[in-house]
């Protein structure tokens, strides 16, 4: 989800207080942020958060981090961000290609991928966020118990992502469904802005969650 560049977003973003400047400091204690040894989940590419906000509503005893590469989106974020008094809700602007950067291993405790950017062009499947090179970065950040929830409209992403998921020979599918909203896996399922708009529009969602 990229949004046409918005002015003095960058200089926003670099004076917000909800946005982590330098992660690669708080590689390993990432609980020195939120002054807690609560779990840590991860949505990578958040968008514009309204995903991750209500998360993190819903559950005060859990820690988020919303991860987002460009500034015009995060902008959107932080917003929202400002509107609430949410003390266990952070933001980075930050690339995933270079999540062992920023994490320990095993310290992540559940990971989110929300209508991420299909890339339909063959060339560009490396870039996928269900791709085989990601998927060894979650293996990495991602405690042993972790889990991996993957939501989308885009029946070939999804299709790609499930055939990663078999081939890797370390992740198994916990939950499946191509029509998330007509199946048991509908109670409790917290939705996106994409989500609301294409469930509108009558388009199934698929998802899965995966573990190892």
């Amino acid at each position: 989800m990229r949004l046409r560049n918005i002015k003095g977003s960058k200089e926003f973003i670099d004076k917000s207080p909800f946005v982590v400047h330098q992660p690669e400091d708080y590689k390993g204690c990432w609980h020195s942020l939120f002054q807690n040894n609560h779990p840590l989940h991860l949505e990578i590419g958040m968008g514009k958060g309204q995903f991750i906000h209500t998360l993190a509503e819903n559950n005060p005893h859990i820690n988020y981090l919303g991860m987002e590469m460009y500034s015009s989106v995060l902008y959107r974020a932080l917003e929202k961000r400002a509107e609430t008094e949410l003390n266990n809700l952070f933001f980075l602007r930050f690339d995933a290609k270079y999540l062992t950067d920023i994490f320990a291993d095993g310290e992540v405790d559940r990971l989110y991928l929300n209508f991420s950017d299909p890339w339909p062009k063959d060339r560009h499947a490396k870039r996928r966020l269900t791709s085989p090179n990601f998927l060894a970065l979650y293996d990495q950040v991602l405690k042993p118990e972790g889990r991996l929830q993957f939501k989308t409209d885009n029946r070939a992403l999804f299709d790609y992502s499930v055939e990663s998921v078999q081939a890797s020979g370390r992740w198994h599918i916990k939950e499946l469904t191509y029509d998330l909203h007509h199946s048991e896996f509908i109670e409790g399922n917290i939705m996106t802005e994409y989500e609301s708009r294409f469930v509108a529009e009558g388009k199934p969602i698929c998802r899965f969650v995966i573990s190892r």
